[in-house]
């Protein structure tokens, strides 16, 4: 069952909340308790951030300022949504702890995923001919090591399914070719994703992938 718009919505505004409460008082909300079921089922959920800032020609452009979450479903959607945004907010290693002052200017986006699918082929040749571009997300893993990358990534960068195999290698901490010598597994995963268009603003859902008509 996919949300409605309404409750990605409440998703989005309860990621700001949370961020935005434990950067002032040092706490973490609890999740409400008065929500539609489908939020309290366990479900994988990623929380991007995003800063706006203005180049020199004046163009509005976002970058990245954070993103974490959980790849499995381990936890009830609104509690891993408090969780995941707390952690992109202040634990993601590539940036510094966001700040009070920065909350006006960037936008959150939360990103629902569905159970993730282990890929099965015969050869590791196939594993492109399984992933279609924005429409799955890929997880690599090898033992206790794994690399996640959301399916809005392989279209901000323009990747192919190639390169995105690579690129999950890679964040996995492994060769970017660790896929083809058929040593990891591969997962797939579809997504909801839900965003602020403006810091604090109107909430749209994002559609990367439209089936192409027969």
């Amino acid at each position: 069952m996919k949300l409605t718009l309404e409750q990605g919505s409440l998703l989005v505004k309860l990621a700001r909340k949370a961020v935005s409460t434990y950067l002032t008082f040092g706490t973490r909300i609890e999740a409400p308790k008065k929500v539609p079921r489908i939020l309290t089922e366990k479900k994988g959920v990623f929380v991007t951030i995003r800063k706006i800032t203005t180049d020199e020609y004046g163009v509005r452009r976002w970058i990245l300022r954070g993103c974490l979450g959980y790849a499995f479903p381990k936890l009830p959607l609104v509690q891993a949504t408090i969780n995941a945004a707390i952690a992109a907010a202040t634990q993601d290693p590539r940036f510094p702890p966001l700040t009070t002052s920065e909350l006006s200017q960037v936008i959150f986006e939360v990103t629902i995923l569905s159970k993730p699918e282990l890929i099965k082929v015969n050869n590791p040749s196939e594993y492109p001919s399984r992933i279609k571009i924005g429409l799955h997300g890929v997880i690599v893993k090898k033992g206790l090591t794994m690399g996640v990358l959301l399916p809005q990534t392989a279209i901000e960068y323009e990747w192919d399914e190639t390169t995105f195999l690579n690129q999950a290698c890679i964040k996995a901490g492994l060769p970017p070719d660790a896929w083809e010598l058929g040593e990891v597994e591969i997962y797939r995963f579809t997504t909801q994703i839900f965003a602020e268009i403006e810091p604090n603003g109107e909430i749209i859902e994002r559609q990367l992938y439209i089936e192409e008509s027969r």
